[in-house]
């Protein structure tokens, strides 16, 4: 897979590096003759450019990318990089990251963005993850299918504790995805019963969720 990162920083160069290490071919862009520092990924190729401009993503051969990852600290130029990499050139997936939490809201479909990565989003879902008990917690959104990677540690007081998950009634357009129990991942089993404290991660629609939490761990309502 060919893959294109546009911010040669700490970030860009450290997804380089995990990527090359998988066996993924990889261009870092950065238009900071500074950040251009080949001894540190030195099997990645690199190229001096703005991947705001479309002569320079022309110039990266944007075509024969699979995957581009827009990885600056601006999110103006993440959000740029991916609407010209999806509209001009077609990439089939684009990946950016979002600095600031007030411009989510911003990296969709409609600006050429398929996955956005928010980092205080990630730990903020992580240390609920951790922590909470019968609460759904969204860890990751899927854009490309308007899904999300959702994830629930079963309470003692759910009506689903010890049933075989293939009798619980999940709303449509839910998938449970696996089980996580005592340390080890369990491919979820029609006939294997549930457990208080198991971590149950599920694929879903949004529009779903509270569903969802309300089936499996029911509140008291007015």
């Amino acid at each position: 897979m060919r893959v294109a990162i546009a911010g040669a920083g700490a970030v860009g160069r450290s997804i380089a590096r995990e990527l090359i290490t998988n066996g993924h071919q990889v261009l870092l862009v950065d238009k900071d003759p500074d950040a251009i520092k080949p001894d540190r990924v030195p099997d990645a190729e690199w190229l001096l450019a703005d991947s705001c401009e479309l002569s320079s993503l022309e110039e990266a051969r944007l075509e024969h990318c699979d995957v581009v990852i827009a990885a600056t600290g601006d999110d103006k130029v993440n959000l740029v990089t991916s609407l010209l990499s999806k509209t001009e050139f077609g990439v089939p997936r684009t990946v950016a990251r979002v600095n600031h939490p007030n411009n989510e809201w911003l990296f969709t479909e409609a600006w050429g963005v398929d996955v956005n990565v928010s980092t205080p989003r990630i730990m903020s879902a992580l240390v609920e993850e951790a922590v909470t008990v019968g609460d759904l917690v969204r860890l990751f959104t899927f854009r490309q299918g308007n899904a999300n990677l959702v994830e629930m540690t079963l309470p003692d007081g759910s009506p689903y504790v010890g049933k075989p998950s293939g009798l619980i009634p999940f709303p449509e357009n839910v998938a449970l995805v696996t089980i996580l129990r005592d340390g080890q991942v369990y491919t979820p089993d029609p006939e294997q019963p549930v457990e208080a404290g198991d971590e149950l991660l599920f694929v879903c629609q949004a529009d779903v969720e509270e569903e969802l939490e309300q089936l499996l761990a029911p509140r008291a309502t007015d």
